[in-house]
């Protein structure tokens, strides 16, 4: 037997036997479907989905629904006849957004709930602690003004974190509010979390109360970005409490002016990545219960119990702005800009 033939035809084999296994390498396509492309973070989520896809060689389709629930159905529509193997969905509906939902779990294409609750058993649920982001916001605000007349600017009345949002902060406030040391002066959701929503309704409200406001409880950095400027048309900005969410860029730097009270942050870049390995996760069809720190979430309006991660949020107020700083996710230049160095210690 000529053994350099049998070499060369083993060597053969095992290089056929590489190539197939390479060919047969599924790269698989993750579908994204956001409502709206708006609030400055969602960038930042996006971004780290797609380094969490570029290093496992998958891949990623986008698209944005602009603040369309109808849009965002034929958005999803698309994804699922492009045969994606995920979906990550930031639902503009949690009740419009169901007929899609059924699509896709007809497709057997499963389904990430990012950042805002789709209630149905199939789906799993990726967020930040949302009633504890309220509970943050209120805290701060009451520190700041644990007496006076208060306002309440929630979020789109469609998004059940709206809901999360305020119920946390009830916790904190209740008490004050029953002893009569707050009084509830105005109390407004916010259609698709608008800035210019929330200003138009804290402008309504400075005037029914002849501008006689001590706090506000925003429920995101957008709607106080909002807030802020309402009051400073009448002379209030630095002088009223103002909470928000997000570590927007442009908060971080009222909070650092002492125009906001508090941002909690929630980093986006941790959610995102996290949402990027569920996706591939569940894609690969392994099982769910091998999720990193999952566990049931049943707190919806209908108790549906669901598969979940949540991730803790941080409060950042002017005594801990290093906490940003220090974790790259502002600049120092961008978080001290028009700031009083004597003021604040980091910007020094």
């Amino acid at each position: 037997m000529n053994w350099k033939m049998v070499l060369g035809i083993s060597t053969l084999a095992a290089f056929s036997t590489l190539m197939i296994g390479q060919a047969q390498q599924k790269k698989y396509t993750i579908g994204i479907s956001w409502s709206n492309f708006q609030e400055e973070r969602w960038r930042t989520d996006e971004a780290a989905m797609a380094q969490v896809f570029a290093f496992s060689g998958a891949t990623s389709v986008s698209t944005d629904a602009q603040a369309s629930s109808e849009k965002q159905l034929n958005d999803i529509d698309t994804l699922i006849s492009k045969k994606v193997d995920a979906l990550i969905i930031l639902a503009m509906d949690k009740d419009a957004i169901m007929p899609a939902i059924a699509k896709a779990k007809a497709a057997k294409i499963p389904v990430v709930a990012y950042d805002r609750l789709i209630e149905e058993a199939s789906v799993f649920y990726l967020t930040f602690d949302n009633v504890e982001v309220g509970r943050m916001q209120a805290r701060e605000v009451l520190k700041a003004k644990p007496k006076g007349n208060y306002v309440f600017i929630k979020g789109d009345p469609g998004d059940p974190n709206s809901t999360f949002l305020h119920g946390g902060q009830l916790e904190v406030l209740n008490p004050s509010i029953k002893r009569g040391d707050i009084k509830v002066v105005g109390e407004q959701f916010t259609e698709g979390w608008k800035p210019e929503n929330a200003q138009r309704s804290m402008e309504q409200i400075l005037t029914r109360n002849s501008n006689k406001v001590d706090a506000v409880v925003a429920s995101n950095d957008g709607m106080a970005g909002g807030v802020v400027a309402a009051l400073s048309s009448v002379g209030l900005s630095g002088k009223v409490a103002v909470s928000g969410q997000d570590g927007d860029l442009a908060a971080l730097n009222r909070v650092a002016r002492g125009t906001q009270t508090v941002s909690v942050w929630k980093d986006a870049r941790a959610l995102g990545k996290k949402a990027g390995e569920i996706a591939l996760h569940l894609a690969q069809g392994k099982s769910v219960t091998s999720i990193a720190g999952r566990s049931i979430f049943s707190k919806g309006p209908n108790k549906v119990r669901m598969n979940s991660v949540f991730i803790k949020p941080v409060a950042v107020t002017r005594a801990n702005l290093n906490v940003v700083l220090d974790a790259k996710w502002i600049s120092k230049a961008i978080l001290c800009e028009g700031v009083d160095e004597k003021a604040v210690a980091v910007c020094k």
